[in-house]
């Protein structure tokens, strides 16, 4: 079937976001324009307005609107324990668990030199300055299990170790709630690597 040429622009600019295929990205130009006109304009709204004032936070590397983040601005964030984490999602988990109350570097990515990121991409280079002005004291790995993943932490444990930083990893392994009979070998094998002393 053939489309009027701003349906079919719609269509195709839904196609831009991951997991949307070309019948999905149809189903939403449809929704919006069938009895969402009022909701396609607030997201038209909405993007613009994102496109337009959403930046990199200049200390860590996560989305902001002005120069720091308000993780950065937060004057009751522990600036010396810095927890390295591969995206924006990644800093969103953390926070909703309630529990950390340092700061964060955002990579915005992993180590992948076939795809052409590397160190500069991650922005490594500012990781390294903030590591040599000597305020943090600890940084906490949380990147992926995937072999990326290891590879961005190791090399980010390179960079903490010409500093003198203690770099520790996050626990890995059984997720609460989980019976071990469903549980891969791989990442049982971790949780026993990772066991400590239970109090």
């Amino acid at each position: 079937m053939k489309h009027a040429p701003l349906v079919d622009q719609l269509i195709n600019a839904f196609t831009c976001l991951p997991g949307v295929g070309p019948r999905s990205a149809q189903r939403m130009a449809y929704s919006l324009l069938d009895r969402g006109r009022e909701q396609g304009r607030r997201l038209a709204e909405a993007l613009q307005a994102a496109m337009d004032g959403v930046e990199h936070c200049a200390r860590c590397r996560n989305y902001a609107e002005a120069e720091l983040c308000p993780v950065c601005e937060d004057p009751k964030r522990d600036a010396s324990l810095v927890c390295i984490v591969s995206t924006p999602a990644d800093v969103l988990a953390f926070e909703q668990s309630g529990e950390y109350r340092g700061q964060y570097f955002v990579l915005m990515g992993e180590l992948s030199p076939l795809d052409g990121i590397g160190p500069r991409e991650l922005g490594l280079d500012v990781l390294e300055q903030r590591l040599r002005e000597g305020q943090i004291n600890e940084l906490i790995l949380a990147t992926g299990t995937t072999v990326e993943g290891e590879a961005t932490a190791h090399y980010v444990l390179d960079l903490a170790q010409e500093t003198g930083v203690r770099v520790s990893r996050i626990a890995q392994g059984v997720p609460m709630g989980g019976d071990l009979e469903f549980v891969d070998g791989a990442t049982l094998a971790q949780a026993l690597r990772g066991r400590r002393l239970f109090e």
